[in-house]
């Protein structure tokens, strides 16, 4: 029997697929998918992200674990993230801060706890912080305001932070500077001192690694001069672009203050532009700059942000996130672990394929 070219073309087309499909079951299955997604794929080129060099041909498929570990703020970490400093001392944060921790643990991370102010003067609301025991030997640094710390000065109750951090098991302390939350804040503190006069009181008076940072909206060139010629830890940018806790101040306040004080929110720095204010500085500074560690936090959406900006950073650094973590620590270790393991292996894939410009 003799078949015409057409029906021949049909023959051994369908012999080729039963050959894929014998070799790979899911040949099948996959070529449909492609034809059926490949115009829901189309992408235009102002959709491409300008800040890597994308090189397939450099590097193999990167093993899991295939980050190297590096020591910061006197640890050793297995990934350049931060677990930025979040809750404790409510009905959630108990289950939010142990699986932030057991996350740390897990994937080489450091963390930084929210608001320990509660446990200066009461172990009420200890529970809900005491998590070195899932860190293993991570980070942990615990976390009080300006104003919490100008009230010990005054009272002279420095002492206080040392046994705070003593029932933490924490490597030290994280100061946070908040003075437009504060102001905004309708139970707001009113700072009788400069942040940077006590943050030099506490160095001088308390003997533990200390990190300074703000609460969302970063910091400027002179306050970043300050710090870095502090013998700080670190510092954390805390910059505009995540949670703006001015802006969050003024939706609980009353409308008449929210009317006036709502451009002053929109105040502040983005992360990028504290690296690059940052890497002057270094030059500027250069011996002078006594603080080489820091962490950038503020609008890191992703590993993709993280991976641009610690390498565009000339010091020792990672980076921090606080919602994406916080949105999916609520609820079981599962989803937060699947969560983190996929943003350690888009590391591990920008490492092996990325450069940045």
């Amino acid at each position: 029997m003799e078949f015409s070219l057409e029906e021949q073309d049909l023959q051994n087309t369908g012999i080729m697929q039963q050959l894929l499909t014998d070799n790979d079951p899911t040949a099948a299955s996959r070529k449909q998918d492609h034809i059926v997604l490949a115009f829901q794929s189309q992408i235009d080129k102002g959709q491409l992200d300008q800040r890597f060099f994308y090189e397939p041909l450099l590097s193999a498929h990167p093993d899991s674990g295939s980050l190297k570990p590096f020591s910061f703020l006197g640890k050793t970490m297995k990934a350049p993230v931060w677990v930025s400093s979040m809750t404790g001392g409510t009905e959630k944060g108990k289950t939010i801060n142990q699986n932030l921790a057991r996350a740390c643990k897990d994937f080489g991370m450091g963390m930084g706890l929210g608001s320990c102010r509660s446990l200066l003067y009461s172990d009420d609301t200890l529970a809900d912080f005491d998590v070195r025991y899932l860190m293993g030997d991570a980070p942990l640094f615990a976390n009080l305001g300006v104003a919490q710390l100008e009230e010990l000065i005054a009272e002279k109750k420095v002492f206080l932070i040392k046994e705070m951090l003593n029932k933490l098991q924490a490597d030290g302390l994280i100061i946070h500077v908040n003075p437009l939350q504060e102001w905004l804040q309708p139970e707001g503190d009113r700072f009788q001192m400069t942040p940077l006069q006590v943050i030099e009181i506490i160095l001088e008076e308390v003997d533990t690694p200390i990190i300074v940072k703000e609460v969302g909206q970063g910091m400027g060139y002179e306050s970043l001069k300050s710090l870095l010629q502090l013998p700080l830890a670190a510092i954390d940018f805390a910059a505009s672009g995540g949670t703006n806790f001015a802006k969050l101040e003024l939706l609980r306040s009353d409308p008449v203050k929210h009317l006036i004080y709502e451009k002053l929110a929109m105040v502040g720095h983005s992360a990028e532009e504290m690296v690059h204010m940052t890497n002057q500085l270094k030059i500027e500074l250069g011996d002078k700059a006594k603080c080489q560690e820091i962490i950038i936090s503020g609008g890191v959406k992703d590993f993709l942000d993280g991976y641009y900006l610690v390498n565009k950073l000339n010091f020792n650094c990672v980076y921090g996130q606080a919602s994406a973590f916080l949105k999916r620590a609520t609820g079981t270790y599962e989803e937060l672990y699947e969560y983190v393991d996929a943003q350690i292996q888009g590391l591990e894939l920008a490492n092996a394929f990325l450069k940045v410009r």
